[in-house]
């Protein structure tokens, strides 16, 4: 036996325990629910989160060859702290996605909700803290970048759906859940037609905007944020991803590469222009939304709304205008006006899910939330 297989029965055997360390953390939440509500969703429970645990195990199984820094390097002994990480995620969406198959007892127990809420944002989370890892670890691998890629799709389609039964998104939103199935399987098609596929250059955008919708799902899912928000919320974050996803199938299929300097124009459009005028009709939409007034008890207003004007300025400035963005949003989505009633909420809300995507643009005072979007924490 040579040491390479050797190595690998050893990773197909770590790989095994964290599998039955799954199934037991399973039993356990399933133990929990029981004392809550009955043996019949407790079994249901228990088939769908098991079953997405198989299907992360499977994914990470056929891939355990590529547990090495790069093709010609050799095959790493064990899976490391970050890919141990990347796996927990797996195991955090499967826990998420057990709810799927009961949600009435969700919305008759709201402490559930509470919990699918916390266990994916503790995924979300996760996906920028393994990466972290990797890179200050020295332990990067492609295992863990296609681990990192598969883990993303799966959550993002288990997540939403899960927001859908509960009216947090409205059901176009799950166009994102099925958008990266379908490039790959594009992709396939073309190879299989013997058609040429382009390889996508790389772009920090990319992964900035599907970072975001992880993050977006995620707060959804709290119960006090509310759907009349959280499903108009919902559009702002998908346009843009779908836009990316079409333009990157332009890329790879060739029907780009021809016409570049329109995809740099409006880049640069954006950049100079579009972003700066946003920002500049941030305080008439948000001297509208104050006149009106926050609907909260007396004694939250005046801290509700100095925290409202505060992220209003950030992003008016271009002084950490995502992180104003943020706080913004979240008001918003928690005590701010009914859409129907307030026009200037609307254009609000969106203006900000624009500048947290796409970051404040030119004439900005100090971009240092840009830099940590876009960076690779740990490299």
């Amino acid at each position: 036996m040579t040491n390479e297989s050797q190595t690998y029965r050893t990773l197909q055997t770590e790989l095994r325990r964290a599998a039955l360390s799954g199934f037991v953390g399973f039993l356990l939440c399933a133990s929990l629910l029981f004392i809550t509500t009955t043996a019949e969703n407790t079994l249901l429970y228990l088939s769908a989160s098991v079953m997405l645990w198989l299907l992360a195990w499977h994914q990470s199984n056929k891939r355990l060859h590529l547990n090495r820094a790069n093709t010609s390097a050799a095959l790493q002994s064990d899976l490391g702290p970050a890919n141990c990480m990347t796996l927990s995620r797996g195991w955090l969406i499967a826990a998420t996605g057990g709810f799927l198959l009961i949600p009435d007892v969700l919305a008759t127990h709201p402490v559930l909700l509470w919990i699918a809420a916390a266990l994916y944002s503790v995924a979300a989370i996760f996906d920028r803290v393994d990466g972290y890892l990797a890179r200050r670890s020295q332990r990067t691998s492609l295992l863990g970048a296609e681990l990192d890629t598969v883990f993303d799709a799966l959550g993002l389609l288990i997540a939403p759906v899960l927001a859908l039964q509960h009216g947090k998104i409205h059901a176009s939103y799950l166009l994102v859940s099925v958008a990266y199935y379908l490039f790959v399987v594009g992709i396939k098609v073309r190879e299989r037609n013997h058609k040429p596929v382009y390889a996508l250059p790389p772009s920090v955008l990319r992964r900035t905007l599907a970072g975001f919708q992880m993050g977006y799902v995620a707060v959804v899912l709290w119960p006090p944020f509310r759907a009349e928000i959280t499903v108009l919320a919902g559009f702002g974050f998908m346009v843009p991803l779908l836009i990316g996803f079409t333009v990157d199938w332009l890329l790879v299929s060739g029907r780009l590469q021809r016409r570049p300097q329109r995809y740099a124009m409006l880049q640069q459009v954006t950049h100079n222009a579009l972003l700066p005028v946003l920002r500049l009709m941030l305080p008439l939409s948000a001297w509208l939304i104050v006149s009106d007034g926050f609907p909260v008890t007396p004694a939250l207003f005046m801290p509700i709304t100095g925290l409202f004007i505060i992220g209003v300025s950030l992003m008016l400035l271009g002084l950490a205008g995502r992180a104003g963005a943020v706080a913004v949003l979240m008001l918003l989505a928690w005590t701010g006006p009914a859409p129907d009633d307030s026009i200037a909420a609307v254009f609000c809300l969106f203006a900000s899910i624009t500048i947290l995507l796409l970051g404040c643009g030119r004439f900005s005072a100090w971009q240092a939330d840009d830099d940590w979007v876009n960076r690779q924490d740990g490299a």
